[in-house]
């Protein structure tokens, strides 16, 4: 089995899980080999592989048999991450592949988030393959409430253009489990799967939780979309980045980001991690916020 973009946050928690269950015969592709010296001292086979460059591809996935397709963060150029994609799923149809792991995003094909339709045009490249396929949609990582959490103790408020609108915040490491459970599972079927943590909170619930467990009330201040984008170009973001960003504050507020799925449990027989769990574990990150 092969995993992209294997030197990422996400690809690397895979890259340990797969090890974990004693999978066998695993390739880790990256443009970086060197940063994944550590697993390839573990027995995982490391290979080069350019998402700008199909051939490297073809070269690089010749062999694999189960292919997890981590979306790139090729965000600089519109369209261009969609090429890439699109050039991995080709190269894998011509290297004999038989089934893709995608990580896509929850509502792909209707979500106001600006790069969304790079995932859904990737969900259509597979579907049009004649490869067996999981697609994986992603609610937001539970990881991005650290730095907003951190920002809203600094300032006493949570601040931002998401009103009532709820989202199932997932862990990296849920996503991994959910990712290997399949790659070394012998579905060959078709299917698309919401990937989220165990439960759908709005910001107000999330500064509730926060507050009560930092000790420090942190009310939730719902403010206009135009005000997250300009505190964000005031703090030195291109604006083009802030549009990014903001856009999830759109995707939230119309429900996009939610609801609640069971689908990590489903697969790996592990529950998510929950939003209280996950922020006691890291208190301390907060607790040291400057």
């Amino acid at each position: 089995m092969l995993v992209t973009g294997a030197s990422g946050q996400l690809g690397r928690i895979v890259l340990e899980q797969l090890l974990e269950a004693k999978a066998l015969n695993i390739i880790a592709t990256t443009r970086s080999p060197e940063k994944l010296a550590d697993f390839a001292a573990r027995g995982v086979e490391v290979r080069v592989a350019d998402f700008d460059d199909p051939q490297s591809l073809l070269t690089a996935f010749s062999g694999a048999d189960r292919l997890l397709l981590i979306s790139t963060d090729a965000l600089d150029e519109p369209g261009k991450r969609l090429r890439q994609h699109e050039a991995a799923v080709g190269a894998a149809q011509e290297a004999g592949v038989s089934h893709v792991v995608y990580t896509s995003l929850m509502n792909a094909d209707d979500s106001p988030v600006t790069f969304a339709p790079d995932h859904a045009g990737t969900e259509k490249a597979i579907a049009a393959s004649s490869m067996s396929y999981t697609i994986l949609r992603e609610s937001l990582y539970m990881e991005l409430l650290i730095g907003e959490l951190n920002l809203a103790l600094k300032i006493g408020g949570l601040y931002n253009a998401r009103g009532d609108g709820k989202t199932a915040y997932v862990t990296r490491y849920d996503i991994a489990r959910a990712a290997v459970a399949d790659l070394t599972s012998s579905f060959d079927g078709r299917r698309t799967l919401d990937v989220t943590g165990p439960t759908a909170l709005s910001s107000a619930d999330i500064a509730q939780i926060a507050g009560t467990l930092m000790g420090t009330p942190i009310a939730y201040n719902p403010i206009p979309l135009e005000a997250v984008i300009q505190g964000m170009v005031d703090a030195g973001l291109p604006k083009p980045v802030a549009e990014v960003f903001a856009s999830f504050d759109t995707a939230i507020a119309q429900g996009k980001l939610g609801p609640a799925s069971t689908t990590v449990e489903d697969l790996s027989g592990v529950k998510p991690t929950s939003i209280t769990d996950f922020l006691t574990v890291h208190k301390g990150a907060l607790v040291n916020a400057d």
